[in-house]
């Protein structure tokens, strides 16, 4: 077995990338349609390295360079989205952005024809339909792959107001599901999309890694879609729990957030106060109501068993992170952060739009409604 520890050995932590999935639509209706190939094909040649195929012909993946800061982050996310909308224009199409198309049926999807996502679809077979998600993917450099396994464990207390305040998706196939991310129920159907298990050490992360792919369960580490995952290829933590989002201020916060949450469990597990033994049931029932309610719906903090508010959860996530956001600079995200909880997420625009309209002026506002620069 191969030591993959060394991938965490970073002269910079705390570097930031950041992925983000794309619908392609057509400008008129908002529809999905099949451009991806196109559009890797039009590719400036110093920009193919920043894309990437996904399991739909009507999805487009972007990745930034690693970035130093959040403010460097966000400029690298709106060169990204702005040539995707200038070959857009060329191309016939839109992008629109949402944890899930609102009205795209199962089984109406093109796959990708790669041998990665060849492999993909004939695993799940039937259940690849499903998913038609969006997500974005936050990856933060961690100093050594130690500290990247019992920082992971603690971080898994913070998944269900992460969630909460990137919550994008309340329609899948033409209904209102009920829920703030329905992304993550959809999603979820796949295997080894769950929240992690609590590991001892590196080593016995690696050897459930090698053991998967001993026995054919996984063709690569990248086969793990965990919620969190320590991520063997690029030596990060990567957030897996956001839906995509439209607005640049909404996802200026959830990096800076994640950020100092590395930050901050760091230097908890170098004081000897890191909790990582949290219940599986609660982090699960934690998930499950970040997913489905709103800030009032109440949940227990697996860090301390209190039972509390998602809006309380929010607030605590916000004032843990604090002194994290303040050695990077990014204390001002703290004021989005409060919006959210006043004016409420980017799902609950997505219902206000829906309930002023129909569904086929949403489709419109999933795609007139993304930001391209800190202006919009």
């Amino acid at each position: 077995m191969t030591n993959k520890s060394t991938v965490f050995d970073h002269a910079r932590p705390f570097t930031i990338g950041v992925e983000e999935e794309y619908m392609l639509c057509d400008p008129k209706t908002g529809e999905l349609i099949n451009r991806a190939n196109e559009l890797m094909a039009a590719l400036p040649q110093n920009f193919k390295s920043r894309f990437s195929y996904e399991l739909m012909l009507s999805e487009i993946e972007t990745n930034t360079p690693v970035c130093g800061t959040v403010s460097e982050t966000v400029g690298e996310i709106i060169k990204l989205r702005s040539l995707v909308k200038d070959l857009g224009a060329e191309l016939g199409y839109r992008i629109g952005i949402s944890g899930t198309h609102p009205t795209a049926l199962p089984g109406t999807q093109t796959y990708v024809d790669t041998t990665g996502y060849n492999w993909v679809t004939d695993q799940m077979r039937s259940y690849a339909d499903q998913n038609m998600t969006f997500a974005t993917h936050v990856h933060i450099a961690v100093p050594g792959a130690e500290t990247a396994i019992h920082v992971c464990n603690a971080l898994r207390r913070w998944i269900p107001p992460l969630l909460a305040i990137s919550a994008n998706s309340p329609f899948f196939a033409g209904k209102d599901t009920g829920f703030s991310s329905a992304r993550t129920l959809q999603f979820g159907i796949f295997p080894r999309t769950n929240i992690p298990m609590r590991f001892k050490n590196f080593a016995e992360y690696e050897a459930l890694v090698e053991l998967w792919k001993k026995t054919g369960t996984i063709a690569r580490p990248r086969h793990i879609w965990w919620k969190i995952r320590p991520s063997l290829d690029f030596g990060t933590l990567e957030f897996r729990i956001f839906d995509a989002l439209r607005s640049l201020k909404k996802l200026e916060l959830i990096i800076a957030i994640s950020q100092a949450l590395i930050h901050q469990l760091t230097e908890d597990l170098q004081q000897g106060c890191l909790p990582e033994e949290l219940s599986p049931e609660l982090l699960n029932d934690g998930l499950w109501k970040a997913a489905r309610f709103d800030f009032g719906e109440p949940l227990i903090d697996t860090g301390t068993l209190e039972v509390l508010t998602m809006h309380d959860f929010v607030k605590m996530l916000g004032e843990y992170c604090a002194p994290a956001l303040r050695h990077f600079g990014n204390e001002k995200v703290l004021n989005t952060l409060e919006d959210i909880l006043k004016n409420g997420t980017e799902a609950a625009g997505q219902l206000k739009e829906f309930k002023a309209g129909d569904m086929a002026s949403l489709k419109l506002f999933l795609m007139d409604a993304v930001d391209y620069s800190v202006d919009d």
